[in-house]
C-alpha cells in the first residue's frame, strides 16, 4: 500500500523482480508439462522477454495510477466538501484503463 499526497491509502501491486521471476518460471513450467508450447527461440532468451513485458506492464500501471491521482486531485479542487476519494479512484482507473486498452 502507498499513502497518496492527500492522507489517502491506495493498493498498489508491487513485485519485486524475484517475484516477478517466479510468477513466469510457474507459467513456463506450467505450459511445458501440459505440452501447451514449444518454443522457436532458447528458453532464456523467451523468459527474458516475458520477464521485461511483465515489468513494463507493472510501470504502465503505475503510470496510470499517477494520472487517476492528478484526475482525481483536479476532481476535488473542483468539487470541495463532498468528493470520495477511495470511491472515485476504482472507477476513475477502470475507466482510463479501458480508454487506453489496459487489462487491470
Amino acid at each position: 500500500m502507498t499513502i497518496g499526497a492527500w492522507g489517502g491509502v491506495v493498493k498498489v501491486m508491487r513485485m519485486s523482480d524475484k517475484q516477478v521471476h517466479r510468477l513466469v518460471h510457474y507459467v513456463f513450467k506450467h505450459l511445458k508439462d501440459g505440452e501447451a508450447v514449444e518454443f522457436k527461440q532458447k528458453e532464456d532468451q523467451v523468459f527474458a522477454r516475458a520477464v521485461a513485458i511483465i515489468k513494463e506492464e507493472l510501470q504502465r500501471e503505475v503510470a496510470l495510477d499517477r494520472e487517476v491521482n492528478a484526475m482525481m486531485d483536479d476532481l476535488e479542487r473542483q468539487n470541495p466538501g463532498s468528493f470520495e476519494r477511495y470511491k472515485m479512484f476504482p472507477l476513475l482507473k477502470k475507466r482510463l484503463a479501458k480508454q487506453k486498452g489496459m487489462v487491470l
